[in-house]
């Protein structure tokens, strides 16, 4: 097969100058990974997250933002899926994220825009390099990264440098580490059925679908960001308020939106950031496209 040459992706890591058909995959699974960022962005009404619409409860970063951040991580999702591919062991895989935090810290100036989405996307573009374009459902896409690396991701140690470490340590959670160690259950068992409703309830708008979604996440997770903001209490608050949200019947009944606005000014006036429930959207929107992609 002829190669192709590409530039501004892949090869400006230094790691190749030329593509094949397996680079061309590990290109196309990092498209799909950044459409993930873009459309968790994009969705709103989201509860004290940053959107087109505001910065939510953040005061250090807007839409623009996250643009950046999700452009400069890019390449690295590439490089992740070439990791795996070569059977990459768990310190080359943080390695490449370390980088890649590196670049979204230079493109942010500083903020903290997609650290936990590249820990869990990351992980499953390992996955996706190690299993190569071959027909998954999203389900097993999620429980390959447990076969693959759940004893070595649980058994590294809390992070101590950030916010979400921390209140796992402190409140004794397991955050975004147990999720991924496990196979990242509460996609499987919430986040995919949740979208998947969304999209019978409104079949022609994929925004309300991934606001089902996130709603259904939010009610049920143990969000670390949620911790570290608000405490126990700040977790409750939010947690009800989802629930409330679906048992009204979510994105399915006639004034959804106005009733998502409400809680998001709540949230906002809290200073609560469910940052947790926004990486694992955009996981879940990952694993689904990526289900549906061969």
């Amino acid at each position: 097969m002829s190669k192709l040459r590409r530039r501004g992706r892949i090869s400006d890591l230094g790691l190749q100058d030329t593509l094949n058909a397996s680079d061309l995959w590990a290109e196309r699974v990092a498209d799909l990974a950044h459409a993930a960022l873009i459309d968790e962005l994009e969705t709103w009404p989201k509860p004290g997250l940053v959107s087109p619409v505001d910065s939510g409860s953040h005061h250090d970063m807007d839409a623009g933002t996250l643009r950046r951040s999700a452009a400069a991580i890019r390449p690295y999702f590439a490089a992740l899926v070439a990791a795996g591919r070569r059977d990459a062991g768990m310190n080359e895989l943080r390695a490449i994220g370390l980088r890649a935090e590196a670049a979204m810290l230079a493109a942010t100036g500083g903020v903290n825009a997609h650290r936990g989405a590249i820990f869990s996307l990351g992980l499953i573009c390992a996955g996706a390099g190690v299993a190569g374009p071959v027909p998954a459902s999203a389900e097993a896409r999620a429980e390959a990264v447990a076969r693959l690396w759940g004893g070595a991701i649980a058994g590294a140690p809390a992070s101590t440098d950030s916010h979400g470490g921390r209140a796992a340590r402190r409140y004794g959670v397991g955050g975004a580490s147990a999720e991924a160690a496990a196979g990242f259950p509460t996609i499987r068992a919430v986040g995919l059925p949740a979208l998947r409703l969304g999209r019978v309830h409104a079949p022609d708008d994929p925004e309300a679908a991934r606001v089902q979604c996130f709603f259904a996440l939010l009610a049920v997770l143990d969000d670390t960001n949620l911790l570290h903001r608000g405490g126990a209490d700040g977790l409750t608050r939010a947690r009800d308020a989802a629930t409330a949200f679906l048992e009204a019947g979510g994105i399915a009944a006639p004034d959804w939106r106005d009733r998502a606005v409400a809680i998001h000014r709540g949230f906002v006036a809290a200073r609560l950031s469910p940052g947790g429930c926004a990486d694992l959207l955009a996981t879940t929107l990952f694993l689904d496209a990526l289900s549906r992609e061969v």
